[in-house]
């Protein structure tokens, strides 16, 4: 079993260094310290069990900066008195990975368990990642991952079949609310305004380190600007912009541009132009939006409203000749024209089931009367033979003509939909259709 004062708060406490950083001497001591993620803490929750449970096992650590990661590694080695021996894989290599699995060996040796916590596992490559699988195996060290990053994409499937995946999630306003008010007891003298707190937690966007951190600074700021009691406009002028997190490689921003895509796919512009500024709020390059607002014309809306793609390439165009801020109204316009647009992913269908049909039959040849005829030879051979010149026939239309190659069957991959524009195609292709039928062609 686990120590009983894993989970209390009255255990006593090193005394913390005065001139450590603010999130060092606020790092939790137990369990009970931690702020957050109670879906994994709270009783009868997964990682509670398995504390309760007193059996030790590999994990991995998913979710975004400052959630309690490595602190949670920490506390996982205190509660089984294991030895924590940390590695960062941006920071370290074959050497220091030889040097842990050493130094797990002669814990071995006197009967003491070893936890191997590898901060941001993603950056490790396969062969890296592969080089911890036969220690974990053999119980040499408990393995602890660390990643910002989808561990089904960024970490080994035989690592990751080996340990369980918990997926810590961010603070919630009301719980760095709880952080600050700690804070604020580290720091007798930085008094906040009305409101600020408020700020300070849209500032640190879920990430409790970052919150500290800002914390930290605005005290600093404070003290030295001899302010009593700091507003909002004092934060601002205080404290350098400060983007929301966001990864332009990573998790968080395909699931950003993904939210973006669907919403404008489900036709909420609202939600559509939040996730827009969202993106651009995080730093994303506005031009990337305007690509991803292309595409959607062109696989959303299709034909139902073939002025989307032109509008959308319009606003790229002003947004290279402008630039930011004001090239960045473009791009909301073609957002909120996109979502609002009728829909239609025909032409996507089309393009996909013929792609498909190309590549999974033999190339067959351009039937004679479809085959252009410059020359006598070629005349003499067939080519262009009993083509019928759609312009000359009743209504520009050769009613029974094939186009096909001889050998296939006519297909029908485009399906035009009853909305927008396409709803008038659906009619003429019904209309030139009878007109086939007519002329009796199958």
């Amino acid at each position: 079993m686990c120590p009983p004062d894993l989970f209390q708060t009255d255990t006593p406490e090193p005394a913390p260094d005065p001139h450590a950083p603010l999130a060092e001497r606020l790092r939790p001591h137990t369990l009970a310290d931690v702020v957050g993620q109670t879906h994994l803490l709270g009783p009868g929750k997964p990682l509670r069990l398995a504390f309760d449970s007193g059996k030790l096992h590999s994990m991995i650590l998913w979710g975004p900066p400052g959630v309690g990661k490595t602190t949670l590694a920490r506390l996982t080695a205190q509660a089984f008195g294991a030895d924590f021996i940390a590695i960062s894989a941006v920071l370290s290599g074959v050497k220091d990975i030889r040097e842990a699995v050493e130094r797990a060996r002669m814990n071995q040796t006197i009967g003491r368990a070893t936890i191997l916590f590898v901060d941001e596992v993603h950056r490790f490559n396969k062969a890296q990642q592969d080089a911890f699988l036969p220690h974990v195996e053999s119980g040499l060290f408990t393995f602890i991952g660390a990643t910002t990053e989808n561990p089904s994409f960024e970490v080994v499937g035989a690592l990751l079949s080996r340990a369980q995946v918990y997926v810590l999630k961010s603070l919630s306003p009301e719980e760095l609310g709880q952080l600050m008010q700690r804070a604020l007891k580290e720091l007798p003298g930085l008094k906040l305004g009305e409101g600020v707190d408020t700020l300070l937690a849209a500032y640190a966007d879920g990430d409790a380190r970052k919150l500290l951190n800002l914390l930290e600074q605005l005290d600093t700021a404070a003290s030295t600007a001899q302010v009593k009691e700091v507003d909002a406009a004092f934060v601002e002028n205080a404290l350098a912009q400060s983007l929301r997190r966001f990864d332009k490689g990573g998790e968080n921003f395909y699931d950003q541009i993904s939210a973006l895509h669907k919403s404008v796919r489900g036709s909420d512009p609202d939600a559509a132009l939040y996730w827009f500024v969202r993106m651009l709020d995080g730093g994303t390059d506005p031009r990337y939006l305007g690509r991803r607002f292309i595409r959607m014309a062109s696989e959303d809306i299709g034909l139902a409203d073939p002025r989307a793609l032109r509008l959308a390439l319009d606003a790229v165009e002003t947004y290279e000749r402008l630039g930011s801020p004001e090239g960045e109204l473009a791009l909301a316009e073609a957002c909120l024209y996109m979502a609002c647009a009728p829909k239609s992913n025909a032409v996507y269908v089309a393009y996909n089931t013929a792609r498909a049909f190309v590549q999974a039959h033999p190339s067959s040849d351009v039937p004679l009367h479809l085959r252009n005829a410059p020359t006598r030879l070629m005349k003499e051979l067939g080519y262009g033979h009993a083509y019928r010149y759609a312009h000359d026939e009743p209504e520009a239309y050769a009613a029974g003509e094939r186009y096909f190659p001889d050998d296939l069957p006519e297909q029908r991959w485009y399906e035009p939909t009853p909305r927008g524009l396409e709803s008038r195609i659906a009619e003429k292709l019904a209309h030139l259709r009878e007109l086939d039928r007519k002329a009796g062609k199958n």
